[in-house]
């Protein structure tokens, strides 16, 4: 019998406070910082760039202003955003997020994007 994963219960983009704010239904609340998601962005682009000791964020020589134009859910397991930048390949899995809030810390699995 596999451990069930809790699901996420509330999903808000907080631009004023600029924060991703979970809830899921563990009772495990939190936010994270947008820049740190974008910094984090689990995409292969952004996973090469870090790979290649440069941060995936902001592109050389454009606006470093950081925004949000969309997000949207990925079926009932993760999370899509388009960046004000264009950059919208990434997707963020629920069960990465959840684990981030619980350490304090992005942990993804390599299948994900940022692991090892």
């Amino acid at each position: 019998m596999t451990e069930r994963l809790p699901d996420v219960t509330d999903v808000t983009i907080n631009t004023e406070s600029m924060e991703l704010e979970l809830s899921f239904d563990d009772g495990l609340s939190g936010a994270i910082g947008l820049v740190d998601l974008r910094l984090n962005c689990p995409c292969a682009t952004c996973r090469a760039a870090r790979q290649a000791g440069r941060e995936p964020w902001p592109p050389p020589g454009r606006d470093t202003s950081l925004g949000i134009r969309n997000a949207g859910l990925v079926g009932a397991w993760g999370l899509n955003v388009v960046w004000n930048d264009g950059h919208s390949t990434g997707i963020y899995p629920f069960e990465e997020l959840h684990a981030w809030l619980a350490s304090g810390e992005p942990v993804f699995r390599p299948d994900s994007g940022l692991g090892s």
